[in-house]
């Protein structure tokens, strides 16, 4: 007789935690498309200062709104970790419980629950595990779990490919 699988465990969610989430579960891509909205607002908004009388604080708006696009793709990693440092649940303490039925995580600020049912795809990275589903993706460090957990995720992980293909 088998006994069901549960790991609980508690972590802060830190500037460390959110450097990691965002270093392993983000692709930063510095090409020209990814600055289209920079250049659009820029452009647009220079047109309006040098071509039209329109009133000037609009258009150097615009201006400026393109600047700051810009800024925030290329600073992209301290942008993302800056605003989940002001959010509200920066700092606190997260109980995360991988069980038989899925993951939850829960804090004074969240309880979310993903069912394995509802998780498309599972992989891992050179840090931890990213989970892919309905709502977007998640990233759990694997700093904070052992043994076990790594060959749990890891059969949940092939058995959540042979269930999509």
């Amino acid at each position: 007789m088998t006994s069901e699988f549960s790991y609980s465990t508690t972590f802060k969610l830190d500037k460390g935690y959110f450097t990691e989430c965002f270093e392993q579960s983000v692709n930063v891509e510095h090409t020209w498309q990814t600055y289209f909205k920079a250049i659009f607002f820029s452009i647009f908004g220079g047109l309006l200062v040098i071509f039209t009388p329109i009133n000037p604080y609009v258009a150097w708006f615009l201006f400026g709104i393109g600047i700051v696009e810009a800024l925030s793709v290329y600073y992209q990693k301290p942008w993302w970790v800056t605003r989940q440092m002001l959010g509200k649940a920066s700092n606190s303490e997260v109980t995360l419980t991988i069980d038989e039925k899925g993951i939850n995580s829960h804090s004074f600020y969240i309880d979310d629950t993903f069912l394995w049912q509802d998780i498309v795809t599972i992989s891992s990275t050179d840090k931890g595990w990213i989970f892919q589903h309905s709502k977007g993706k998640n990233y759990i460090s694997s700093s904070f779990l052992n043994d076990d957990v790594h060959e749990f995720l890891q059969q949940k992980a092939v058995d959540s490919k042979n269930t999509s293909t």
